[in-house]
């Protein structure tokens, strides 16, 4: 699962992928919400975080 949101993050919204390693290092005690740290940490936007979950919704 979480290689599809990596690749839907990359692909569909252009997140860098420093952007999203950066996330993973910071993910280890939660795995599951790499969206949330992404946004934590201020690396995607609230409309980007709507289409993160509508995604996750569908996946």
């Amino acid at each position: 699962m979480q290689t599809k949101l990596i690749k839907f993050l990359t692909d569909e919204l252009a997140i860098p992928s420093s952007s999203i390693e950066l996330a993973l290092r910071h993910n280890e005690g939660t795995p599951g919400f790499l969206h949330m740290i992404l946004w934590q940490y201020g690396l995607v936007t609230l409309p980007q975080l709507d289409q993160i979950f509508d995604w996750l919704e569908t996946a």
